[in-house]
């Protein structure tokens, strides 16, 4: 995939609009806690892109921003809720949900927290129980 590629997305009311260029480094399925309650959802559907493909083109002062852990910068729409993006600075990576890309060709590459699933996926990919070494976890991977 091309540098060139754009995918437009926006939050929920259409007021905060971003973009994002070039190919995702990842795409998966986070089965946290965490996510799960962000998302409203029993997974949720990731793409991790590099900070500097993400840009923000109309709205930018109506993005808020809400934390619970380091790890995790989550933004959404201050006029409608609506969500955006996650900020993961330790990993050097933004979050845009699967579901705000709906061009992109969406192809889940692993499941990570599976250890902490409420929604089993039989779909050949692999399920860490928490993240793979690279990312802090343990890699150790779940059966199906």
């Amino acid at each position: 995939m091309s540098n060139d590629i754009r995918h437009s997305a926006q939050c929920f009311c259409g007021e905060v609009r971003f973009e994002v260029t070039g190919a995702p480094v990842a795409m998966g399925y986070c089965h946290c806690d965490s996510c799960r309650h962000w998302a409203a959802a029993p997974v949720n559907a990731f793409t991790l892109w590099k900070p500097e493909a993400v840009r923000v083109t109309h709205g930018s002062d109506l993005v808020g921003t809400f934390n619970r852990t380091a790890k995790s910068y989550r933004k959404w729409c201050k006029k409608c809720g609506g969500h955006i993006y996650t900020q993961h600075p330790g990993w050097g990576v933004v979050d845009v949900y699967a579901a705000l890309l709906p061009r992109l060709s969406f192809e889940a590459g692993l499941h990570v927290n599976y250890a902490e699933s409420v929604l089993r996926i039989a779909d050949g990919k692999p399920k860490f129980r928490d993240m793979p070494k690279e990312m802090g976890g343990s890699g150790e991977l779940l059966p199906e």
